[in-house]
Parts: C-alpha cells; structure tokens; sequence
C-alpha cells in the first residue's frame, strides 16, 4: 500500500467491530489481567534497579519459581482468551499462583502480580456466557399482540388449582407449603 492509496473506507471501523464481537463471546479482561499479572512476578527477580548511584539487585534463590510462575500466568491469559470452556481451571489456576507468588517471588512482584492475578481469576471464574439473541415472533396480521411477556403455554385449566385468582382480581401461583384454603389443607401438615 503506498502513501498515495487511501485505506478502504469503514475498514478501521470494520475490524473494531470484529474484535468487539470476539472479545464479547470471551472472558476478554480477565484474560488481560492474569496475563499481566505474570510480567511483574517475572521480571522483578531479575531486575536490577538504579536508585541514583545505588544498584539494587532482587535477584534471590527463588527466581527460577518466579520465573516458572510468571510464565504460567502469561500461558493461563492467553489460554482463557483462546479457549474459554477452560475458564474455570484457568482461573482457580491463576488465583492458587497469585497466592504461591506471595513468598516466592518477592511478594508477587511486590503486589501488583498478586493483585492482577487475583482479580483476573477471580473474574475467570466468576465469568459465564451470554444468551444469544432471542428469535423475533412473527405475529399474523390482524391479530392482537400482547403487551409484556407472554405466559408460557400449559395445559393447566383455571379450575385445577394451579392459579387462583386473588382478592385483586390478578391470579397468583398456588402456595407451594401446602397450606392454601383451596386444597382444604387447614394450616396442618401430614406426613405421608
């Protein structure tokens, strides 16, 4: 594409959609988060700070769990992104590393692995699917459509004392503890 060749219309606008369409169908942020959760716990340990002319080296015995524990964090973040029925695993996953991090890893990449990793298992876990799109009711012409929601279709009949109609007028379901004055039971329980 050369610089005189104007990009096609719409298609910034094209793949924003596309990817707002795939990161709704996935736990995108909580993926995000247990990814970046493992760049701090990595990187710490090998990290060798400048405080003016004071190196501060936080390179400890334990950087090879630290770095073990980073990168699967990092693989846990991409694993939810690319294969959410996994989300649960990933998650209780990322949460029991957030908590081994604490004292292998310089108190989990001094608390922002941690608390990324938290949350983002958290959020892993807690994550379900949404309901997809309800079908539209094509209505005939001429007929009424109703107002609200429909009531499911049953073979129930107002006489058989699953609905009755209360002092208002509006039926009400029948009181499930067995004690309604229309199945006679009298406030009294039997057993059998």
């Amino acid at each position: 594409m050369s610089a005189e060749t104007p990009a096609a219309p719409g298609q910034f606008s094209r793949r924003r959609l596309q990817f707002r369409s795939w990161r709704g169908t996935r736990p995108f942020w909580a993926g995000l988060y247990i990814l970046l959760a493992g760049l701090p716990i990595m990187y710490f340990p090998y990290a060798h700070l400048q405080i003016g002319n004071l190196t501060v080296a936080m390179a400890t015995t334990a950087g090879a769990g630290s770095l073990i524990i980073g990168v699967l964090l990092v693989v846990l973040g991409i694993s939810v992104w690319f294969q959410k029925h996994i989300r649960t695993f990933a998650g209780v996953a990322a949460i029991l590393l957030a908590l081994v991090s604490l004292p292998v890893s310089n108190f989990g990449g001094f608390i922002m692995g941690f608390l990324f990793a938290l949350i983002g298992g958290a959020m892993a876990v807690a994550w379900a699917p949404g309901a997809g799109p309800q079908p539209e009711v094509a209505w005939a012409p001429g007929t009424p459509q109703p107002e609200g929601d429909v009531p499911p279709a049953g073979d129930h009949t107002p006489g058989d004392g699953a609905h009755f109609t209360g002092s208002d007028g509006v039926g009400e379901a029948n009181d499930l503890s067995g004690t309604s004055p229309l199945n006679g039971a009298n406030g009294r329980h039997s057993a059998g």
